[in-house]
């Protein structure tokens, strides 16, 4: 399939065309705010506390005066830091889990499933708030964290397709060829589980993006000199009863950035897949259209 082709199939779902315009914005406002925001996002203003939103402050003001839409703008750039860095981890240890697991010989094969089931009992926050408390409190142990943890995950949903896929008539002729391991895995098992490890790779993005904000929230993510959403949440949540609407700003971008990693995810295993994609409708056979005839054709008129 073509890339020009497979974008088209992409976009062209609902869910597809939303997580694309989304997740691009989100990218190009990360970008932007890393050189240009309207205002300081730290820069207090004690005589601007609370200011509703206005052109001066799009989405208002906090308790001290920060500019809440600059502060979102530059909490962007450590969204997608974060879910591309533990995307990346997670998709290296998913692949290399799920490779241990399927080509190798038994006793490895066992050990590496007696592993991910260990490693699967234990929450990824969990482990992220363990080894915060140990090694302190910073983006990187997040993506640590994260990343490994919902790479396991991601090795025991593939796994059992990989084994699938493993017992096909044209894996077993390759390997019966003598075509080596890491080959049969590069050529025929990974082209034909990347569905899979797609939508597992969005799912585990946007989930290290709610365990950053999560953690960030708690204190332990994110440090006060680093703008995220969950840690701006943090300083809003104490004045939630008197100032409801300033919440929402970085509530609404963690939900639709989620939302749209898990869309985003559907909508490229279907483009990926060309039993899931949509076949275009055929017509319906059109109704036989009865002939005009004379009366004396009709049977049973006597002319």
């Amino acid at each position: 399939m073509r890339r020009g082709s497979w974008f088209r199939a992409l976009v062209a779902s609902p869910q597809g065309a939303f997580g694309v315009g989304w997740l691009a914005l989100v990218v190009a406002v990360a970008v932007v705010s890393r050189f240009w925001t309207p205002l300081d996002p730290f820069a207090t203003d004690p005589y601007t506390a609370w200011a509703p939103p206005s052109p001066a402050h799009l989405f208002g003001t906090d308790s001290v005066g920060r500019d809440i839409f600059s502060y979102v703008a530059a909490g962007s750039a450590t969204t997608v830091v974060v879910a591309l860095c533990a995307g990346v981890v997670a998709l290296v240890v998913g692949v290399s889990l799920s490779a241990l697991g399927s080509l190798t010989s038994r006793w490895v094969r066992e050990s590496v499933s007696v592993l991910i089931d260990i490693l699967i009992a234990f929450p990824t926050v969990l482990i992220a708030m363990a080894l915060a408390a140990a090694f302190g409190g910073s983006l990187a142990v997040v993506v640590v964290a994260a990343g490994t943890g919902y790479g396991v995950n991601m090795a025991r949903v593939s796994r059992a397709e990989i084994r699938r896929v493993g017992r096909e008539d044209y894996v077993l002729a390759a390997r019966a060829a003598g075509v080596g391991s890491i080959e049969v895995l590069r050529r025929h098992l990974l082209p034909n589980v990347a569905p899979v490890f797609a939508v597992q790779l969005s799912l585990a993005m946007a989930t290290s993006l709610l365990a950053e904000a999560g953690l960030s929230f708690l204190g332990y993510g994110a440090s006060a000199e680093t703008a995220s959403w969950g840690r701006l949440l943090s300083d809003l949540q104490k004045f939630i009863g008197v100032h409801p609407w300033t919440v929402v700003w970085p509530g609404a971008a963690i939900t639709l950035t989620v939302l749209a990693f898990n869309l985003l995810g559907d909508a490229v295993r279907d483009a990926g897949d060309p039993r899931l994609r949509r076949r275009p409708r055929r017509p319906s056979p059109a109704a036989p259209t009865a002939t005009a005839g004379t009366d004396t054709d009709r049977p049973g008129v006597v002319s």
